[in-house]
C-alpha cells in the first residue's frame, strides 16, 4: 500500500528526534511504498541536508515551519494576494472571503481563548463537560473552515499576520468569561500570538491537498502529534485518508515544560497551550489508531481525550546488534565504576548524582564515576557542564596514593568516540552499575541501550522507567541523592545480584524493545486499518457512476486469490465497499475451487 509519513522536525533530515524511528520503519517494510511529507523546524535542520533514502520512498514533500520571512521566499505566497503583510484584508480577499475569513478565525481565536482557564473556572462538573464541548466545537469550525478556504484561496499567512486577525485575539481576550491569564493580554501579547498562530497553522497553506499528493496515499501516518498530524486531519476531511498517529513524545507536555522558557508573557503562553490542547484533541478524535511509545505518553493522550478503544501501545524499536558483544555480567571494564550516559543538561540532575557519588565514596572508597556524553545544543548545556564539573572538583578534590604520585579524580567527564571508549557499547562496559539520574524523561533510550547490555541499573523514578525496567532494576525517588546512593552502594556490594538483574534486564529488552517487533507491530496496524477502510474512487469516478471503477489500496491480502474476485453490490449515492473488505470468504472458496478443477 501507500503510506503517506507525515513528520515534523526529523525524517528525511539528518538531524531531529524522529530520524532513526522512521527510516527504520521505511526500510523495514519493503512491501509499502512510502511518500514522505516533513516540516523542517530550523535552518541548520535544512543545511545540514537529508539522510540517504531507500528505494521505496517514492516522493518527498518539505515546507519550513521556523522561518519569519515574506512567504514569497519559500513558496506560501496565496494565489492572488501580495507579497507584503497587509494592514487589512482589502487586498487579500473579496467580500464574501472577507466573512468567510473573519468568521472562522473568529471562532477558533474564540475557543482558544475560552479553553483553558474558562472551562477550569466553571463550577460544575456538567458545566465544565458542556463548556469544553462547545469551545471544541468552535475550534474545529474555524480550523476546517481555514483549511477550506486556503484550499480554495491560496494560503493564509498574510492574512492571519492581518490587524484584522490582531482585532480578533483582542476582542476574544477581553469577552466575558474569559480566564483571567489571558483576560490581561496586552497589545505586545496579541501581536505576539497572532504571528505564532500563523506559524502553527502553516500546513494549512500548504499545496499538498489535491488528488497528487495527500489524496493519492491510501494511509497517513504521522509520526508526532501536533503540526505533523495536521496534514493528516485535513487528507481524512477532503478525501477519507485513514489516519494513523504514533507519539513517542506528547507535543502538549514538550510545549509545558518549554514555556517558562518561551519569549513570551504569560497570556501568550496561556493562549498557546489553550490551542495546541485543541489541536491534540482534534487529532486523537479524528485517528483511527493512535500508538503511544509508552504507557507515560498514553496516560497524557487519555488526558487530552484520547479514546483507550484507539490506543495501542507500540515500543519503540532499537538495534540490540549493537550491544551484542558486551556479555551479561562482564564486569571487566570496572566491577565498582558507576556509568552515566546521555545528554549533558539540567533535566538529568548530574547535580544529585554528584551528591549521591560523594555518600557512595564514603561507604566504598575504590567506586568511580564516569559520566559519557556532551552538552545540549545551546549555551545553556555548555554553562550546565561547565557547573558539574566545578562541583566535581570542589566534591573530590584529585587523590594521589603517595606523595610522589599524579593526582587523580575518581569522576571523570568523557565522550564517546576516543580511543579508550570508541563506540556506544564500550563506554556501557567500562563499568558494573549504570545510572540514570533524570527529573524529566520521556522513554529511557539509554536505560533500554543498558538493558541491552545485560547491565545492572539505579534510575529515578520519572516518565516510562518504571515501565521500561519492569523489575529488572532499581528505582528511587528523583531528587533524592540519598536514595540514589543507597541503591548504587547495594548493587556494588553484591555482584550476584548485579548479574541476575543484568540477564533480566536484557532478557526483557530483547522480548519487547527490539525493532523486529516494532515492525510487526506496525505491519499488523497498516492491514488492520486498510481493511477496515473502504476503497476511493479514481480521479475520473464518483459515487454518482457506480460502475466507474474505485481505486482499491495497492496490496490487500485477497490480491493474491486466484481468478477475479465478484464485485460487490452499491446502493445508489452509497460509497461502494471493495469485495475483499465485505466478500473475502466467498472468494477465497471460490479461488480454491478454481485451483481444485486446474489440478485436476
Amino acid at each position: 500500500m501507500r503510506i503517506g509519513l507525515l513528520t515534523d522536525g526529523g525524517y528525511p533530515y539528518a538531524t531531529g528526534e524522529s530520524r532513526l524511528w522512521c527510516d527504520r520503519l521505511v526500510r523495514g517494510l519493503p512491501q509499502h511504498e512510502f511518500d514522505l511529507f516533513a516540516l523542517s523546524r530550523s535552518a541548520h535542520q535544512e543545511q545540514q541536508g537529508w539522510v540517504r533514502l531507500p528505494d521505496r520512498v517514492a516522493r518527498v514533500r518539505t515546507a519550513p515551519l521556523w522561518t519569519h520571512d515574506d512567504e514569497a521566499r519559500h513558496g506560501l505566497r496565496p494565489r492572488g494576494l501580495p507579497g507584503r503583510l497587509a494592514t487589512g484584508l482589502g487586498r487579500s480577499y473579496g467580500r464574501r472571503d472577507r466573512r468567510r475569513f473573519t468568521s472562522h478565525v473568529t471562532a477558533l481565536v474564540d475557543a482558544v481563548c475560552a479553553g483553558g482557564d474558562a472551562a477550569a473556572e466553571t463550577g460544575e462538573d456538567t458545566g465544565r463537560a458542556a463548556a469544553c464541548a462547545a469551545s471544541a466545537g468552535r475550534f474545529t469550525d474555524g480550523l476546517y473552515g481555514l483549511a477550506e478556504l486556503a484550499r480554495e484561496r491560496g494560503g493564509l499567512h498574510t492574512a492571519l499576520r492581518s490587524e484584522v486577525t490582531v482585532r480578533i485575539v483582542e476582542s476574544a481576550c477581553r469577552a466575558p468569561g474569559t480566564g483571567r491569564t489571558v483576560h490581561g493580554a496586552t497589545v505586545p501579547d496579541y501581536l505576539a500570538f497572532a504571528a505564532e498562530l500563523e506559524r502553527v497553522l502553516r500546513p494549512l497553506s500548504l499545496d499538498w491537498y489535491d488528488e497528487e499528493s495527500l489524496g493519492a496515499v491510501d494511509l497517513c501516518h504521522a509520526a508526532s502529534g501536533g503540526a505533523a498530524a495536521l496534514p493528516g486531519l485535513l487528507a481524512k476531511r477532503f478525501f477519507g485518508v485513514p489516519l494513523l498517529v504514533t507519539e513517542h513524545g506528547v507535543p502538549l507536555r514538550t510545549h509545558y515544560l518549554a514555556a517558562p522558557e518561551a519569549p513570551f508573557g504569560a497570556p501568550v503562553r496561556a493562549l498557546l497551550a489553550n490551542f495546541h490542547g485543541q489541536l491534540a484533541s482534534e487529532v486523537y478524535r479524528q485517528a483511527a489508531v493512535i500508538t503511544p511509545g509508552n504507557t507515560h505518553v498514553r496516560r497524557w493522550q487519555e488526558r487530552c481525550g484520547a479514546d483507550r478503544a484507539k490506543l495501542r501501545t507500540v515500543y519503540p524499536g532499537m538495534e540490540a546488534e549493537r550491544f551484542s558483544a558486551v556479555g551479561e555480567g562482564d564486569d571487566d571494564g570496572g566491577p565498582d565504576t558507576l556509568v552515566w550516559i546521555g545528554r549533558i543538561e539540567p533535566a538529568k540532575d548530574l547535580i544529585a548524582l554528584l551528591h549521591a557519588f560523594a555518600e557512595v565514596r564514603r561507604a566504598e572508597p575504590d567506586a568511580r564515576l564516569r559520566i559519557f556524553g556532551a552538552p545540549a545544543q545551546g549555551g545553556g548545556g555548555n554553562t550546565y557542564l561547565a557547573h558539574c564539573k566545578a562541583l566535581a572538583a570542589q566534591l573530590f578534590p584529585d587523590e594521589a596514593t603517595d606523595a610522589h604520585a599524579v593526582g587523580d579524580n575518581p569522576v571523570t567527564f568523557e565522550e564517546i568516540g576516543g580511543p579508550e571508549v570508541p563506540d556506544l557499547a564500550e563506554a556501557y562496559a567500562a563499568g558494573g552499575v549504570v545510572v540514570l539520574s533524570s527529573v524529566v524523561e520521556g522513554f529511557p533510550i539509554s536505560l533500554v541501550e543498558a538493558m541491552f547490555c545485560g547491565r545492572a541499573t539505579v534510575s529515578t523514578d520519572v516518565g516510562a522507567v518504571v515501565e521500561v525496567i519492569g523489575g529488572t532494576g532499581l528505582v528511587v525517588p528523583p531528587r533524592n541523592p540519598r536514595a540514589l546512593a543507597d541503591a548504587c552502594v547495594a548493587l556494588l556490594r553484591d555482584p550476584e545480584r548485579r548479574a541476575r538483574l543484568g540477564a533480566a534486564a536484557r532478557a526483557r529488552a530483547l522480548e519487547l524493545f527490539t525493532v523486529e517487533q516494532n515492525l510487526a507491530a506496525f505491519r499488523g496496524i497498516y492491514l488492520d486499518l486498510v481493511m477496515q477502510s473502504p476503497a476511493r474512487w479514481a480521479a475520473t469516478a464518483g459515487p454518482e457512476d457506480p460502475d466507474g471503477p474505485p481505486r482499491p489500496f495497492a496490496t490487500p491480502p485477497e490480491a493474491h486469490v486466484l481468478g477475479h474476485l465478484p464485485p460487490a453490490p452499491a446502493a445508489p449515492g452509497a460509497p461502494r465497499v471493495p469485495s475483499w473488505a465485505v466478500g473475502a470468504e466467498e472468494g477465497v472458496c471460490a479461488g480454491a475451487r478454481r485451483a481444485g478443477d486446474r489440478d485436476a
